[in-house]
């Protein structure tokens, strides 16, 4: 990686070992909800690269979309083999659809008809 595309500041050892086994690539194959059906099912976000007038950073995060929603200090402990590459327009709604699901387990595992407490 040249110096006009740098790291994050921490846990570079990581981030590089996720950003070479995803070929600097963004890893979402839809988990964000678009199909990225123009470029066989995987996002073309790269490292670097330009989207939306912008320079794309990527970032590593949980692999399984579910753990998006873990708080921040749980996620700093997974292991690079349970992180892929995500650009951040496909973190973030992927991140937001895991929040909702996980709101609504929550929800609908206290709707049953069993009575209030308060």
């Amino acid at each position: 990686m040249t110096s006009e595309h740098p790291a994050p500041i921490a846990a570079t050892d990581t981030w590089h070992t996720v950003m070479a086994a995803a070929g600097h690539r963004c890893q979402c194959t839809g988990q964000c909800g678009q199909r990225h059906a123009r470029t066989q099912g995987r996002c073309d976000h790269t490292h670097g690269g330009y989207a939306g007038g912008h320079t794309t950073r990527l970032l590593a995060a949980p692999a399984d979309p579910a753990q998006l929603a873990l708080p921040t200090h749980h996620l700093a402990t997974l292991p690079a083999e349970a992180l892929t590459a995500w650009c951040p327009a496909c973190h973030d709604t992927a991140r937001a659809r895991a929040v909702r699901a996980a709101r609504q387990a929550t929800a609908d595992r206290f709707a049953d008809d069993s009575p209030a407490l308060f």
